[in-house]
């Protein structure tokens, strides 16, 4: 197996002998694909997928009268109780791709609304698990992320459903929070990408400097 390796501030490679699994949580709209793709880039992981993704397979095996739940967004998927559903389907998807990943000595970054407190694991054997959740505090800096969002994709996702949706999504970030700060997994201020960047990354290099000593 190759060593796996952190980047430290200075660019400096940091080695480490078990992989990292960085996982990135948040309500819709807090930033979670922007930030975390920059974290991974950052940090020199090469391996990424986001639990859109695996819902959208997961999708394309079961038709809706099998499993609805994963055929709607999150926030309108029946507030807590039908979001937590979908969270336990594809939380299924998410532990498939983690074991991928390790069973080829892999570090990797998912990011998602599913990766949930209390619902993912705290500790994977030969890895470093590091979670951490977005959030964006302020409403109407949360709905000027969908617009910004809109703009730079070309309105690949359609504005005015989740401007429609901020209730229920600022709902979701209140759950995702509350569990958060009940599991003692680390919550970051979304406001400033950068910031928010940052954070991050001195989150998994203070774990990563942890496990060293």
């Amino acid at each position: 197996m190759q060593p796996h390796y952190s980047v430290s501030d200075h660019g400096e490679p940091l080695p480490l002998d078990r992989p990292i699994v960085l996982l990135v949580g948040g309500a819709t709209g807090t930033g979670k694909s922007t930030v975390a793709t920059e974290a991974a880039h950052r940090l020199g992981i090469t391996r990424f997928t986001s639990t859109d993704f695996i819902r959208q397979t997961i999708r394309a095996y079961f038709p809706p009268p099998m499993m609805p739940s994963v055929h709607l967004s999150s926030f309108e998927a029946g507030g807590e109780e039908g979001f937590l559903e979908q969270t336990r389907h594809v939380l299924v998807g998410v532990e498939a791709s983690i074991e991928r990943a390790l069973t080829e000595g892999w570090s990797m970054v998912i990011e998602g609304v599913h990766l949930v407190p209390g619902m993912v694991p705290v500790a994977i054997q030969g890895a470093l698990l590091v979670h951490a959740v977005l959030r964006v505090e302020d409403v109407d800096e949360h709905r000027s992320h969908f617009s910004i969002r809109d703009a730079s994709t070309g309105g690949v996702r359609p504005l005015e459903k989740y401007l429609d949706g901020m209730d229920e999504i600022r709902q979701l970030q209140d759950v995702i929070v509350e569990r958060a700060q009940r599991f003692d997994v680390p919550v970051i201020e979304s406001t400033s990408t950068e910031e928010a960047t940052s954070a991050l990354v001195d989150l998994v290099l203070a774990r990563v400097e942890l496990a060293l000593l």
